[in-house]
């Protein structure tokens, strides 16, 4: 399998491409990195070095990647962080190639513009491009629950709420959605919820909830998403492979006391979870 992922990069830590693409290959896939920016550090220590890349320059290496003729063989595309909206135009650009080479390609959009507590981190533009025009084009969407609340105009506080919310999204064009972080009236307050669903049905994984914070971890699981997706073709089997690898990840970060994810060290838990939780209908 090959994927053509677009997102940011540090070079120090894990997030972005940092954090996307090494669990992929950990898998088995084959991943074509292109970053959209190329920073030291992630943007959460206040301080960092590095530039951002513009449209052109996405164009400009996906150009070089079509010369090499292997597009037809480019099982899906991935995306998060755009921090523009001419980068946005430059990957669903590079996604219209993928798809005319192959046409069985599919789209993974993690529509990257904010968080609960956090609010909107993202430039002016981006949360309209993600809803008119980056949504609309993915298969795939994998929104946490303030993203998927900015999306659909729907505040999300019970299970009724979000599957109306997630219908909402593959309304919009998505066949799939994720919902990297759930919580609602019927969440226990020691536990976090995911959920997924496509047109087999809803699904729910609940897992501990782990007095980390850090960053990284939605795009890693966005990644690991997608690729179960792409093998199995079911939304419920993507969410707990996916929910199962990223609880290990962040149960490990949170033992060793770290600030970044410990992406290498506990990479055992994107192949063979110490902790697998099934899925439930909803």
């Amino acid at each position: 399998m090959n994927i053509l992922s677009i997102q940011s990069h540090v070079a120090y830590g894990h997030v972005g491409n940092a954090s996307a693409v090494f669990p992929m290959q950990r898998l088995g896939v084959d991943v074509w990195p292109i970053h959209t920016v190329q920073f030291s550090n992630h943007t959460g220590y206040g301080a960092w070095k590095g530039r951002v890349f513009d449209g052109a320059t996405i164009d400009e290496v996906m150009e070089g990647i079509a010369e090499r003729g292997v597009l037809p063989t480019c099982d899906g595309v991935l995306s998060g962080y755009m921090g523009s909206a001419d980068i946005g135009h430059a990957i669903l650009s590079a996604v219209e190639r993928v798809r005319a080479a192959n046409p069985k390609a599919m789209y993974c959009c993690d529509p990257v513009i904010g968080d609960v507590g956090r609010g909107i981190f993202v430039r002016p533009g981006i949360p309209e491009f993600m809803r008119e025009q980056a949504v609309p084009a993915a298969d795939i969407v994998t929104p946490n629950q303030f993203e998927l609340e900015l999306l659909t105009d729907i505040e999300v506080k019970t299970i009724s709420d979000a599957h109306r919310a997630v219908e909402t999204l593959r309304d919009a064009g998505p066949k799939v959605v994720l919902v990297t972080s759930l919580v609602t009236e019927e969440t226990p307050a020691d536990a976090i919820d995911l959920m997924a669903a496509d047109a087999q049905g809803a699904y729910r994984v609940r897992t501990p909830k782990l007095d980390v914070s850090v960053n990284g971890a939605g795009d890693a699981i966005a990644a690991l998403f997608f690729v179960h997706y792409l093998r199995e073709g079911s939304a419920a089997s993507a969410l707990a492979k996916a929910s199962s690898s990223v609880f290990g990840l962040l149960k490990r970060t949170k033992e060793a006391g770290s600030r970044e994810i410990l992406t290498v060290a506990a990479q055992d838990e994107f192949v063979t979870p110490s902790q697998v939780f099934a899925p439930e209908t909803l």
